[in-house]
């Protein structure tokens, strides 16, 4: 392979494909490698996603037929709930019901409670979508950079 071509793959896969020794996610935070307080995988943090949005339509389904509201407005109706239920859950007690059935809850990087404020930026942010689909090496978006928070397993 040429030099160009794998200078080329090297950036294209990313730092680790160039040799580059980064440390496990949540390394450089103090967190464990394996284990409760680790930093929590993808695939765990798209299940509680996929639960917290189910929960959000089945709520918004309901109060948009009571009320006779048009699809459209249930699905403002579904986003707005989803963040609610996101900023209070997470705010109060750490999790939300996808999380906590996931095994995963939200702490500030130190690891106390994120808190009710922090929570809400955090959820503001998610319900804006473009900020969870950025994330460093310790698997934080955006929100959480900007909450101060990190998703650990329970």
């Amino acid at each position: 392979m040429s030099e160009r071509r794998r200078s080329a793959g090297s950036w294209i896969e990313g730092a680790r494909a160039a040799g580059v020794d980064l440390g496990y996610p949540g390394e450089r935070l103090g967190l464990p490698r394996e284990g409760a307080g680790s930093v929590a995988g993808y695939g765990r943090r798209l299940g509680a996603l996929v639960i917290d949005w189910l929960i959000a339509l089945l709520v918004a389904a309901v109060l948009a037929g009571a009320l006779h509201w048009s699809a459209q407005a249930r699905s403002l109706l579904t986003l707005g709930v989803f963040g609610v239920l996101t900023w209070l859950l997470t705010g109060l007690i750490g999790t939300t019901a996808g999380k906590a059935l996931c095994g995963l809850r939200v702490v500030r990087t130190d690891g106390r409670p994120l808190g009710p404020l922090w929570a809400f930026v955090r959820a503001l942010l998610l319900v804006l979508v473009v900020p969870a689909l950025i994330w460093d090496r310790d698997y934080r978006g955006l929100h959480d950079r900007a909450a101060g928070g990190i998703v650990v397993r329970r």
